[in-house]
């Protein structure tokens, strides 16, 4: 069964809306948005763990990238440089004074999803509980350990592309990998 995640709607904005200089037409950010928008969303949603959190940095990621678009060099792919925004625009959030004074509450509908109609309603609470039982154990864990898991997992980057966004070596990735799943392994049968 697949997660409901709202995609952030956004039209093509008019030219008058965004800054000059970028270096990115109108049509070909509205492309670049169209491809990589939801995965930013949900990259931000599975960091900061609060859906108008997620929607905010995912816009505000967007938004630094057409304007940094002049210094993007072509060295990685546009998805890489996208993430590596989104993971220190989210990181920056993490550390900031709001949010370690300001405590939010994540909306029940992060876990909630559709049921099919031959969803049971016992199944449909079994999946909700699990997905609440992962979001604790990812919660539980060091950020960078978080991070980790996430862009393996949620987004089915490869070692090289991980190494890349986080500026270490594969085998630094591979290793830390192993130890946030094993971390990950002895903390989640505690969250039950």
């Amino acid at each position: 069964m697949e997660m409901a995640v709202p995609v952030v709607e956004r039209t093509e904005p008019a030219p008058a809306e965004l800054p000059e200089g970028s270096g990115w037409s109108t049509s070909e950010f509205a492309a670049v948005y169209e491809a990589h928008g939801r995965q930013i969303y949900y990259l931000a949603l599975r960091f900061l763990g609060d859906p108008a959190l997620a929607e905010d940095a995912a816009h505000d990621v967007f938004l630094k990238a057409y304007r940094k678009f002049h210094e993007f060099r072509g060295e990685a792919a546009i998805r890489t440089w996208l993430y590596r925004i989104a993971v220190n625009h989210c990181q920056n959030l993490l550390q900031s004074w709001h949010r370690r004074h300001i405590t939010t509450v994540a909306d029940d509908f992060l876990w909630d999803t559709v049921p099919a109609t031959t969803d049971s309603p016992l199944h449909v609470l079994e999946i909700k509980e699990l997905g609440q039982r992962i979001q604790r154990t990812l919660d539980a864990l060091p950020e960078e350990y978080r991070l980790l898991l996430l862009l393996v997992a949620d987004e089915k980057l490869s070692y090289d592309e991980i190494a890349e966004l986080t500026h270490q070596t594969s085998d630094a990735v591979r290793g830390k990998l192993h130890r946030a799943r094993k971390l990950f392994a002895h903390i989640f049968p505690k969250t039950g």
